[in-house]
């Protein structure tokens, strides 16, 4: 599991390294085509792998403690103009949440997860580590899509 929260890592700051190429209005640009823009989709990966790591596995309740969730949770969209303030604290968030999941995945706080299914593949999740590669996968489709609207801008 070590190699696979380095590359979650490393991936996501690549996805760090795309905004910081972009001025703050490129983030909040809703590019032709699409429903959200590039500070949305990386807004969502850092919300989603928090509750599906902690929430959705029965870790934790509810999502209350999930900063910036109502904002950028599945099935929401851009209704506001993101500032660089917020930029900061998701780039923060998006790396630190990743690192106390690893350590949290040390020490043993999912040993015994509830299983479920994402809406999105339908595929169910019996382990942690079917939760975290799904999460990984998950980013690296958002970062897509990110550079797919960083080509539209």
């Amino acid at each position: 599991m070590q190699e696979t929260f380095k590359f979650i890592l490393q991936a996501r700051q690549k996805f760090i390294e795309l905004i910081d190429s972009l001025s703050i209005e490129q983030l909040n640009k809703i590019p032709a085509g699409f429903n959200n823009n590039i500070i949305w989709n990386f807004g969502h990966i850092v919300v989603s792998t928090q509750t599906l790591v902690y929430v959705r596995t029965g870790i934790k309740a509810d999502t209350a403690w999930v900063k910036y969730n109502e904002d950028y949770k599945k099935d929401t969209k851009p209704t506001r103009f993101v500032e660089q303030a917020e930029v900061d604290e998701l780039k923060e968030i998006a790396i630190r949440s990743i690192e106390q999941i690893a350590v949290d995945y040390e020490n043993g706080v999912f040993g015994a997860i509830t299983s479920f299914s994402t809406s999105t593949y339908g595929y169910p999740l019996n382990t942690i580590e079917e939760v975290i590669a799904l999460t990984s996968g998950h980013d690296n489709v958002h970062f897509g899509y990110a550079m797919a609207q960083r080509r539209c801008l």
